[in-house]
């Protein structure tokens, strides 16, 4: 799984609760490496344990030939208290790490194969992630 090697800060602000109030991506939006990618159409924090199984999709469907990208990186640590504890005592342990994805996010890239088994691969892989996806192409 995708984590970071070393990390200032080893747990951060949880940042905002209502990722629609900052608005869609501005950066990252276009396909620029590959010829077909899998887009995000809302804002979501994806683990880094989603990433890593919608990759091991990606990369199995589309075979040696073919070449991917992740354009995402889960750097945010998110951190969680054990069942069934009350209330206090500080914040809970490091969990992992989280990519946090605006909508309009480019998420992966794929490039070197056919247009057909690069869509269904993207479709495949769309369905390990937690937020809704569109397959975009370089136009």
């Amino acid at each position: 799984m995708l984590a970071p090697k070393k990390v200032k800060y080893r747990k951060w602000h949880t940042m905002r609760k209502n990722p629609k109030k900052v608005g869609p991506a501005t950066r990252g939006t276009t396909v620029s490496f590959g010829s077909f990618g899998i887009k995000a159409t809302a804002p979501m924090r994806i683990k880094s344990n989603q990433l890593e199984a919608a990759r091991k999709v990606l990369s199995k469907s589309i075979g040696k030939s073919g070449r991917l990208w992740i354009r995402i990186f889960p750097d945010m640590p998110y951190t969680a208290k054990p069942a069934e504890v009350k209330l206090g005592k500080g914040k809970g342990d490091l969990q992992g790490y989280v990519a946090p994805v605006r909508a309009g996010t480019v998420i992966f890239e794929v490039d070197g194969v056919a247009e057909a088994i690069a869509r269904e691969a993207l479709r495949k892989a769309g369905t390990k992630l937690p937020v809704k996806t569109k397959i975009v192409s370089r136009i």
